[in-house]
């Protein structure tokens, strides 16, 4: 079956492309459901910590392999036990880019209304982690937001915080993604052009009863502040660390002095996708003009190319199996 695989090339650098042989997944049985995959969405920052080797990536050793956990697939087989779906349901899973897949009926999946675009539910594992994310803050009516990183999870958090009450400020280093976030809701955007930024039209937005860090650059000096104040959230405001790294690094005196809750957020659950798929009914949130690309499988090493060596040129993917 088609699939998309990490590899190793030759001079030892990572790439991801279609392959066409990949072993396809058995018969479904017991409580296990068999899709044929519609869509799936590129994960940038996951994707892309793969193929740089990062703090979460697969050894080498256990490559080739798939990676990713946005799929829409429609159930082409069904268990003897499975309860809830039957061949025709159309499921939005944390799964690979491969032709078939085979789940639980019970994994981290729903079934989709019909209602729901499939192209824009393709992205619905990024916009998950952001749901996962605002609700881990206990975002509300009345919160001052700032988003710091406006790729597609810093856009959903931005969405998803929005709907939650709070006034929300983005900035990124890219004028275009600052663009969409005003596009999609955001009350505020800032473009970052270095330390003067911080000190000044970011720290007029503010202060912050929350930070979402999700560009992974190290920022925590601005949002925290240095010695015992001077940062950019409120008295026992809270910062949320998304995007991944191996290590964090901030002034504990003062965080202690501005009793800073820093919270570590994990992946998203089932009651996160359900949440989007009801938002996005709604009207609440936007998917679309978060998604640049769409394309066929058959283009998946250039957009990995350029996901590993110009991050920047993408941002929201989603590759088309039909």
């Amino acid at each position: 079956m088609r699939a998309l695989v990490t590899q190793l090339t030759p001079d030892g650098r990572r790439q991801k492309i279609l392959v066409t042989d990949w072993p396809e997944p058995g018969d479904a049985e017991g409580k296990h459901v068999k899709t044929r995959t519609v869509f799936s969405g590129v994960t940038n920052g996951t994707e892309r910590n793969n193929l740089l080797r990062g703090n979460y990536a697969m050894p080498d050793d256990a490559l080739p392999a798939g990676y990713g956990y946005q799929n829409v697939g429609r159930v082409v087989e069904v268990g003897s036990d499975v309860e809830h779906l039957a061949v025709g349901d159309v499921l939005f899973m944390s799964a690979d880019h491969a032709e078939f897949v085979l789940v639980h009926e019970d994994g981290l999946l729903i079934k989709l209304p019909e209602t729901i675009d499939l192209q824009h539910a393709a992205l619905f594992g990024v916009a998950s982690v952001a749901m996962h994310d605002v609700r881990r803050a206990e975002t509300k009516l009345g919160d001052r937001a700032l988003v710091i990183g406006a790729g597609p999870i810093g856009q959903f958090t931005a969405q998803t915080a929005r709907a939650a009450g709070a006034n929300v400020t983005v900035v990124d280093l890219d004028e275009r993604r600052l663009s969409v976030a005003r596009q999609c809701g955001a009350h505020q955007t800032i473009p970052v052009g270095g330390e003067a930024t911080w000190q000044g039209p970011i720290r007029e937005a503010g202060p912050f009863d929350i930070v979402f860090e999700d560009s992974g650059a190290d920022v925590l000096g601005y949002v925290i502040g240095t010695g015992w104040g001077g940062g950019l959230i409120k008295h026992r405001g809270k910062v949320v660390m998304i995007a991944g790294r191996s290590q964090v690094a901030y002034n504990f005196n003062s965080g202690q002095g501005s009793e800073v809750t820093i919270l570590h957020a994990g992946h998203f659950d089932k009651s996160d996708i359900a949440q989007v798929a009801r938002l996005l009914g709604d009207g609440v949130i936007r998917i679309q003009p978060i998604i640049q690309d769409v394309a066929k499988p058959d283009k998946a090493k250039e957009i990995y190319d350029t996901l590993r060596d110009e991050p920047n040129q993408l941002f929201g993917t989603v590759f088309d199996w039909q």
